[in-house]
């Protein structure tokens, strides 16, 4: 499944629902769904920073793909992260260093998000890239 068949399918189902305390709820489910995180990982070099809450991602390189794994401190945050991950997840560096996020504003989350998590999300996706961007020097190159 492509990039953007991920993101078309996150946009159908957040569409399901008409406000966005309802949108809040089922980010939350999202970010129940991570993987649970090792807690010999949650070192300061896998903090992100420019997040307001604590965010811990980590990459892994495996038969040309990335695989990410993460945790945050607050609900609201996992849940963004997780669908950073459904999106970017085993996915070929390039594949992640092209991809265009299409899915935040479609379904109104940037707009829906405090100036510090918006700040934070893109923290997120800046981290995430920089992983595609290491990985496809040390491995693609």
């Amino acid at each position: 499944m492509t990039t953007q068949d991920i993101q078309n399918e996150i946009i159908d189902e957040f569409a399901v629902f008409d406000d966005w305390m309802d949108k809040y709820e089922y980010l939350i489910e999202t970010g129940n769904t991570l993987e649970p995180y090792d807690e010999k990982n949650k070192t300061p070099s896998n903090l992100i920073q420019g997040c307001q809450s604590r965010v811990w991602l980590d990459a892994e390189y495996k038969d040309g793909k990335i695989f990410f794994t993460a945790d945050s401190d607050a609900i609201i945050t996992k849940g963004i992260i997780a669908l950073l991950i459904r999106v970017f997840s085993g996915k070929t560096p390039n594949e992640i260093m092209k991809t265009d996020l299409f899915f935040i504003e479609k379904i109104g989350l940037r707009e829906n998000l405090s100036p510090t998590r918006a700040n934070g999300l893109v923290s997120m996706i800046k981290n995430m890239k920089t992983y595609a961007t290491a990985f496809h020097a040390k491995y693609e190159l």
